[in-house]
Parts: structure tokens; sequence; C-alpha cells
């Protein structure tokens, strides 16, 4: 399938290895890896932040395969999932970025251009997870409050 604003065919991708027996090397139980993701939430983290967190200090690999949800899931059964999800919020803090980029350097057309890009991705993920209900039927995005919806 061809890319949206790239008139190209996409590049192939790996896939994570399926994963059978990591129970016989792994240190912690499905309880302690929730409550070291419940913990690392508090502390303010990202989802991802908390996926990458896990491997890179705890070495737990997968917590899909541990656990059998992800921490997304996890996140939401005790009530710290965020408001916005991850990658609405990343696209909406490229957007400011660019903003404040063209505010600067009102004459760069190719960022003009990759900012329309990113509020049209925008306003199709609005369309998208309003009818999802992941927020609220209410939103509404507004260049002007950008600033706001990230705090």
């Amino acid at each position: 399938m061809a890319r949206m604003h790239a008139r190209k065919k996409g590049a192939s991708r790996s896939v994570k290895p399926t994963v059978s027996n990591v129970d016989q090397w792994l240190e912690y139980s499905n309880d302690e890896i929730i409550s070291l993701i419940v913990d690392l939430a508090k502390k303010g983290l990202s989802p991802s932040e908390i996926g990458i967190q896990l491997r890179d200090q705890y070495g737990i690999p997968n917590v899909k395969a541990i656990t059998g949800q992800s921490v997304t899931q996890i996140l939401e059964k005790k009530d710290l999932k965020p408001e916005l999800p991850e990658t609405f919020e990343n696209l909406l803090r490229r957007a400011l970025k660019l903003r404040k980029h063209l505010e600067a350097n009102p004459k760069d057309l190719n960022n003009k251009r990759g900012l329309q890009l990113t509020e049209s991705k925008i306003k199709r993920l609005v369309r998208y997870y309003k009818g999802k209900k992941i927020i609220p039927a209410d939103f509404y995005y507004d260049v002007n409050n950008i600033e706001l919806l990230l705090r």
C-alpha cells in the first residue's frame, strides 16, 4: 500500500519474535510487573517510556507476552491512563514545535508544508478517536490552545 503523503510504497519492517519460554529465566511475577508499571506511571512516565524502562532496567522484554495485557491496558484498569493517547500527544507536540519555528522563520515553506500535513493527520485522528470514544465527543482541535492541551 502506498504512503499517504509521499507517493512511495512503504518499507518492510521487522516483527517482534514470538516469545514462548520467557517464564523460565524471568525474575518477576505478574503482580510485581504490574506494581512496577503502576509505580512508573505515578512518576509521570508515558506507556512507551514505561516499556523502555522495564526492558532496560528490569530485564522484562515484553509485558504483553508475560502478563497477557499491554502497559496501556494495565494503566487503564488502575485508572492511570493518560487523558490523550500518546501518539496524538506526540503529534500535538510536533505541531507546536513547527508553529514556533514558523513564527521565527516565516519563509520556511518546507516546514509550512510539514505543519499542514501534521495538522491534517491530527484532524483525522480526532475524528477517529471521537468515533472510538477514546477522547470526548466535544473535543475540538484549536490551534491557539495546543499548549494548554499538553500540560
